[in-house]
């Protein structure tokens, strides 16, 4: 079964500037042929999944109901363009929270292969932080970086000797090139 986790914030949307949250639909703004990498994964058959991190709930910054408002108009912008999400698992938490579902911690992908009977050994996960490579590399699935969003710092990250933190095992510009690989090897 070819599974495929991404992020959302710098994976799919660009990373808003100011506030660095999405809080409503009008500061979602999809990056170049996401859409596209998305409807290309889907009509390839790979079931697709998102874990985000949205501290701007805990941080009281939005609600529950209004990343429900976003998520549900970023799903029907991406079922209008061929793709299909199956399900979002997100962490409402604040960072000092200490919970078991903030990434880097792998509970999202956990909770994901579980519910929806994979094995996140054999998943992808796409992200652009930090955090996403170590939540993959805890996990135990297959960790990927892509350079938009967060992702060039967070390679630079990996550049410096981190004993703790392995350098991911693919880096791809965006997630339309990370998926033209993922079609042409899973």
């Amino acid at each position: 079964m070819k599974t495929v986790i991404l992020d959302r914030d710098g994976v799919i949307n660009k990373n808003p500037p100011n506030s660095g949250y999405v809080t409503s639909w009008s500061d979602f703004t999809f990056l170049p042929n996401a859409l596209e990498a998305i409807h290309n994964l889907t009509k390839s058959g790979f079931r697709i999944f998102l874990a985000t991190n949205q501290a701007g709930i805990g941080k009281g910054l939005f609600t529950e109901k209004q990343l429900s408002i976003i998520h549900q108009q970023m799903i029907s912008e991406i079922n209008n363009n061929g793709g299909h999400i199956e399900y979002i698992y997100y962490c409402p938490h604040h960072p000092d929270d200490n919970c078991l579902c903030r990434k880097p911690k792998p509970g999202m992908l956990y909770s994901a292969a579980k519910e929806h009977d994979f094995e996140v050994t054999e998943a992808c996960f796409v992200g652009d932080s930090i955090s996403d490579i170590q939540a993959a590399q805890s996990a135990g699935a297959q960790p990927i970086l892509v350079l938009t969003g967060h992702g060039r710092d967070s390679l630079s990250y990996f550049n410096r000797s981190d004993p703790k933190t392995k350098m991911p095992n693919k880096i791809f510009t965006n997630l339309y090139s990370a998926s033209r690989w993922l079609l042409r090897t899973i």
